[in-house]
C-alpha cells in the first residue's frame, strides 16, 4: 500500500476524522489482528470488542458507531465502514496495476491494434487484427486470439485464453486461468457408437462491468453467441456451456455447471455446486439455494429453490425436517408392527 496520513483517507473517504490526523497508514490488517501503521475496519457488532484492543494504527467505522473511554486508536467515521474499507482496497488494487507498456517478450502479430495507457505483460500473445482497448491490462502468459476484441479498462490476470472471434466489454476482470471460448460439447452419436464432433463456429460474448473468478470456463456457441449480460458476477471453477446467456446482475456461486442453450434471467442469485440441465429458461430474480439440481424451466419471477431436483424452498424445508426424522419414524413403526403381531398372536 502507498504510505498515506489518517488525514488522507479521511479526505478520500469524505469521513469525519477522530484522532490523529498525520498518523501513517502503510497498510490494511483484521481488526482482531491490527499491527500499527495499518488500517482496519468494524462493520459486523460482534468485532465491536476488538476496538479496546486492535493496535491497528486507524479503525473505519460508521457514524453511528458508539464510543467508549480506553479506545486509543484513530477513528475515521464513514456512512459505511465495509464500503469504505472496500474502496481503499480498489484504491490499493489499482496502484499495482498503474503500469503500463508493451514487453520486449510479449507477441503482437500484424493488424493487432492498442490503445493508449495499456498493459501487455511478458509472454503474452495478441493475434491477428485482435483489438485492445485505453487502459486494458493483460499480465503474463495469457493468450488473446484473432479478432478478439476487449473493451476499455478491462483488467486480464495471468493466464487467460481467449479463444478466436470472442468480445469482451469495458471494465471487466477476468482472473487467472480463465478460459473464453473453448469448444462447446457439441457431438451427434453414429450408427456404430462413436461421435462425430459437431463444429462450434460461434463466439462468446462478455458485456461491460463482469467479474469472472479463476478457472471458469465458458464455451463459444455452436452457431451464434454464448452471452454473459453486463454486471455479471462469476466466482472460481464455473463451466457455462455452449449457447448459453446469463442475464444483467446475476451472481452465480463457484463450481456450478449450466448446460447448454439455458437462458438465465437478470438479478438472479445462484448457490455453489447447482446444476442445470440444457435448454431451461430461469426467470428473472430467481434464487437458487447451494447444490441444486435444476431440471425443468422456472417461470416465476422471484421464486426460491432449493434440492435435487428443486423445489420451492419452504416446501422443501418442511420435507427435510421430516427427512431427517425418518430414522426414527422407522424405529416407531417396527415397534408398532411387532406390537401389531404381539396382540394378533395373543388373539389367535
Amino acid at each position: 500500500m502507498m504510505e498515506y496520513t489518517a488525514r488522507q483517507i479521511a479526505d478520500i473517504l469524505n469521513g469525519d476524522l477522530e484522532g490523529d490526523p498525520e498518523i501513517k497508514i502503510k497498510g490494511f490488517s483484521k481488526i482482531e489482528e491490527g499491527k500499527e501503521g495499518t488500517i482496519s475496519f468494524i462493520a459486523n457488532p460482534k468485532y465491536f470488542k476488538y476496538i479496546h484492543s486492535t493496535k491497528a494504527s486507524v479503525v473505519l467505522v460508521s457514524r453511528d458507531f458508539k464510543t467508549e473511554n480506553g479506545i486509543n486508536t484513530t477513528l475515521i467515521r464513514v456512512n459505511d465502514a465495509y464500503q469504505a474499507f472496500a474502496k481503499l482496497l480498489a484504491l490499493q488494487n489499482n496502484n499495482k496495476l498503474n503500469t503500463t507498456g508493451v514487453s520486449s517478450k510479449a507477441t503482437i502479430k500484424e493488424n493487432a491494434k492498442a490503445g493508449k495507457n495499456v498493459l501487455i505483460d511478458d509472454y503474452v500473445y495478441i493475434g491477428k487484427h485482435a483489438v485492445i482497448g485505453d487502459n486494458v491490462k493483460i499480465l503474463p502468459h495469457s493468450y488473446i486470439g484473432d479478432n478478439v476484441t476487449i473493451g476499455q479498462d478491462t483488467i486480464l490476470h495471468p493466464g487467460i485464453k481467449i479463444y478466436n472471434n470472442c468480445t469482451i466489454g469495458q471494465n471487466c476482470v477476468i482472473h487467472a486461468g480463465v478460459v473464453i471460448g473453448s469448444d462447446g460439447f457439441g457431438f451427434a452419436p453414429q450408427t456404430n457408437n462413436n461421435y462425430q464432433k459437431i463444429p462450434q463456429i460461434g463466439n462468446v460474448i462478455i458485456e461491460d462491468n463482469v467479474e469472472i473468478g479463476a478457472n471458469t470456463c465458458i464455451d463459444r456457441a455452436t452457431i451464434g453467441s454464448t452471452i454473459i449480460r453486463k454486471g455479471v458476477k462469476l466466482d472460481n471453477l464455473i463451466q457455462i456451456a455452449h449457447n448459453c446467456e446469463i442475464g444483467e446482475n446475476t451472481v452465480i456461486a463457484a463450481q456450478v455447471g449450466i448446460a447448454g442453450s439455458t437462458k438465465i434471467g437478470k438479478e438472479c442469485m445462484i448457490g455453489g455446486q447447482s446444476g442445470f440441465v440444457g435448454h431451461l429458461e430461469i426467470a428473472d430474480r430467481v434464487k437458487i439455494a447451494a447444490q441444486s439440481g435444476i431440471s425443468s424451466s422456472i417461470k416465476k419471477p422471484g421464486q426460491v429453490v432449493q434440492g435435487a431436483p428443486a423445489f420451492e424452498f419452504n416446501r422443501y424445508q418442511k420435507a427435510y425436517v421430516c427427512f431427517r426424522k425418518l430414522p426414527d419414524l422407522y424405529d416407531k413403526l417396527n415397534e408398532l408392527e411387532h406390537e401389531i403381531k404381539k396382540i394378533k398372536k395373543e388373539t389367535d
